[in-house]
């Protein structure tokens, strides 16, 4: 059965995926460093794990499985999960795919080096409803066919 796991410490769109899961009847696994609230109702379960702040992406990578979908802005567990034939979302909406991860982690890396070098790269914006609706959405056509394939 098709999971979804979400990458929870900075994630802006959790509620979205509660709704999108709830809907579909997909179990939610929220995973991070500290407690978060989930809800209580639905198959939503919390993972707190120990550790540095790669420990949430470690214990997701070792866990997803084949039709799971990850939730996630981390770029590099995005690559991981793919590699294990799960789906990966960006909480900007967009579907990290093995043709579009290549550049994600290329883009990643020199906006990394600019940083290093002292310029102000900036962070996300914050999402408007319009961004949360279009999240939903793809969240719920991948879900869809995960189910499908699985």
């Amino acid at each position: 059965m098709t999971e979804i796991y979400v990458d929870a410490d900075a994630c802006p769109v959790k509620d979205e995926v509660y709704d999108v899961a709830a809907r579909l009847g997909l179990a939610v696994v929220v995973v991070a460093n500290q407690r978060l609230k989930v809800p209580r109702e639905g198959a939503v379960e919390m993972i707190v794990v120990g550790g540095g702040p790669d420990a949430a992406d470690d214990w997701i990578a070792e866990e997803i499985r084949r039709a799971d979908i990850v939730v996630t802005a981390d770029i590099p567990l995005a690559a991981r999960c793919l590699e294990k034939g799960a789906s990966a979302l960006g909480t900007n909406g967009r579907e990290f795919t093995s043709d579009s991860i290549g550049g994600a982690l290329a883009t990643r890396e020199i906006k990394s080096q600019l940083r290093e070098a002292g310029s102000a790269t900036g962070g996300p914006p914050p999402l408007s409803a319009r961004d949360r609706s279009r999240f939903a959405n793809e969240l719920d056509r991948i879900a869809r066919r995960a189910l499908r394939e699985s």
